[in-house]
């Protein structure tokens, strides 16, 4: 069956291959055959994730890791950094939690850079206010098309506050960018499977450090389905809390086969190659991109009036593709191409 070919930040294609085995007979998550497919899951989005401290797969979105990440590792007091509406919304997270966030909100555009982390950091000292337990960030804003140089603003909390957990919303990031889980030295990573992993909704993979599980033991109210401290022993059985998607793991494990056999280095090579084509033709058509700097390999936005948007998306769609319009606050003013996951420069590219 035809469909339109989707380059919208997400969700994205779906190879073939992928679909079959979404359309497997039922199967019960306790079952040996879901056991063996879990034990070779795991190993994998270590590999996936860059860390051999610990990887674990839940059948909630992307924004539910958000609120567990608050809900098990943080107190009172998180420090956020926005520059977008996703970094925004990780903040207001915090908050309904009943959290203290204290927000850094950059021009959307912009990217998150090492010395704004900094002089966050030495404006807290000033105030003679004890350190942050964790300190949050966007590598991706997907509203955006920003990448924030995560490896390099992490160094900074690192060393500027040791005890601070660091943790990052990888959701457009995560297969199609560099990441290095443990040699970033980072606490908590997340990600849907929709995006660069190009699988359908429905599934959130996700990373923690060995601190921040810990950490997670001396926090009370932590919830049971997404409790960090439990978590380890729980897989350690081969079986989530509860009942999984158990096609979409089967496909989750085929797929992290996939990426291996391809390497992350050539998936990141190749997404980056797909921001330059895109490139090549917004600016062949008069379209600038919203991002100042640090331009995302995964999803860029582009400045245009709202009526050349729609034109555009109704172009596209006669030609057999999705382009997604801006969000948030410049929805109006942007739209977006999301090329992630399996696309190629042989494809179809708008």
């Amino acid at each position: 069956m035809t469909h339109p070919v989707l380059f919208i930040p997400g969700p994205v294609e779906v190879e073939p291959e992928l679909r079959e085995i979404m359309a497997m007979p039922a199967l019960g998550h306790r079952s040996q055959t879901t056991k063996d497919c879990i034990a070779r899951l795991l190993p994998a989005l270590g590999e996936f994730f860059r860390t051999g401290q610990h990887a674990f797969f839940e059948n909630v979105p992307a924004t539910g890791l958000m609120e567990a990440t608050i809900r098990n590792l943080v107190v009172r007091r998180v420090l956020h950094f926005a520059s977008g509406a996703f970094g925004e919304r990780w903040a207001q997270i915090s908050e309904q939690c009943g959290r203290e966030p204290e927000l850094v909100a950059r021009p959307w555009g912009e990217a998150i850079t090492p010395q704004v982390v900094a002089d966050a950091l030495d404006r807290a000292r000033e105030r003679n206010r004890e350190p942050f337990e964790a300190v949050c960030f966007t590598h991706c804003e997907t509203s955006t098309g920003v990448l924030s140089p995560l490896r390099e603003i992490a160094a900074v909390v690192r060393e500027e506050s040791p005890s601070t957990l660091i943790l990052a919303d990888v959701v457009t990031s995560v297969g199609g960018a560099e990441l290095l889980f443990d040699d970033w030295g980072l606490d908590a990573a997340f990600a849907g499977t929709q995006k660069c992993l190009a699988l359908p909704p429905g599934i959130c993979v996700f990373a923690l450090s060995q601190r921040a599980i810990a950490r997670s033991a001396q926090v009370p109210g932590r919830g049971f389905l997404l409790d960090f401290a439990a978590t380890p022993a729980r897989f350690q059985k081969l079986e989530p809390p509860a009942t999984p998607c158990v096609p979409l793991v089967f496909a989750l494990e085929r797929q992290l086969q996939r990426i291996r056999d391809e390497t992350l280095e050539r998936r990141w090579a190749r997404h980056a190659a797909l921001r330059e084509r895109s490139m090549q033709w917004a600016a062949r058509e008069g379209y600038l991109p919203f991002a100042k700097s640090h331009p995302s390999p995964t999803v860029s936005a582009l400045c245009a009036d709202a009526a050349r948007i729609d034109a555009l998306v109704a172009a596209g769609k006669r030609g057999g593709f999705t382009l997604g319009k801006g969000y948030g606050r410049i929805a109006k003013e942007t739209f977006r191409i999301g090329h992630m996951g399996d696309h190629d420069l042989p494809r179809r590219t708008p």
